[in-house]
């Protein structure tokens, strides 16, 4: 039977030299460890537990951390309303810290000429102008059948269905996070998850 849950321990592994760098097969569970709280779990491919979210509040949108196994927070990921309508900006911040500048800014695509296109991603605070696109996020998160690009079109990061042994498939709430280190960082593609969970 395919493993949903983590190893007994957390390794705190440090990770390899960008150079040796292979691709990184995360599980992705759309569950908190926590009772009663909605979130994600995240399990590398041996099995131990990478990332969590826990997330108290239902429906909350105002600010979500991403945390390692541990409970120490790496991402902070906060919502900033638009005015006009024009939809919400979030902005992605290294540990806690919010009232730094943001490592990564999220706009869900409104173009209705690019249907394919989810949501495009710019370093730093998005301020309409000026703004170099980082990544495309491209496909069906609904299907769990996307993909991240970068600016020269190479895979960064995929979303998958994930499917048990023998071919049968898992539901929409456990799903493969296949993410190219050289391209993205692990943090930062599970942080577009969660960002894409919010946006449909």
């Amino acid at each position: 039977m395919t493993k949903v849950y983590p190893n007994a321990s957390f390794t705190g592994r440090v990770p390899p030299c960008k150079a040796e760098m292979k691709e990184e097969v995360m599980t992705v569970w759309k569950k908190s460890l926590i009772f009663n709280c909605n979130g994600f779990t995240v399990f590398d491919g041996k099995g131990d537990l990478v990332y969590r979210v826990d997330n108290y509040m239902e429906g909350n949108k105002g600010s979500i951390l991403l945390m390692d196994a541990n409970g120490k927070a790496l991402l902070t990921i906060r919502c900033k309303k638009m005015s006009l309508g024009l939809g919400d900006n979030w902005l992605v911040y290294e540990g806690e810290e919010t009232m730094a500048i943001p490592r990564l800014s999220v706009k869900k695509s409104v173009n209705i000429f690019n249907n394919k296109c989810l949501a495009y991603v710019t370093a730093g605070e998005s301020d309409g102008r000026n703004n170099k696109t980082m990544y495309e996020i491209e496909g069906s998160y609904t299907r769990r059948c996307c993909a991240v690009l970068d600016d020269r079109r190479r895979i960064a990061a995929e979303i998958k269905r994930k499917e048990g042994g023998s071919g049968v498939a898992f539901g929409t709430d456990i799903f493969r996070l296949l993410v190219q280190p050289n391209n993205i960082r692990t943090d930062f593609a599970m942080a577009l998850v969660i960002l894409l969970d919010q946006m449909f």
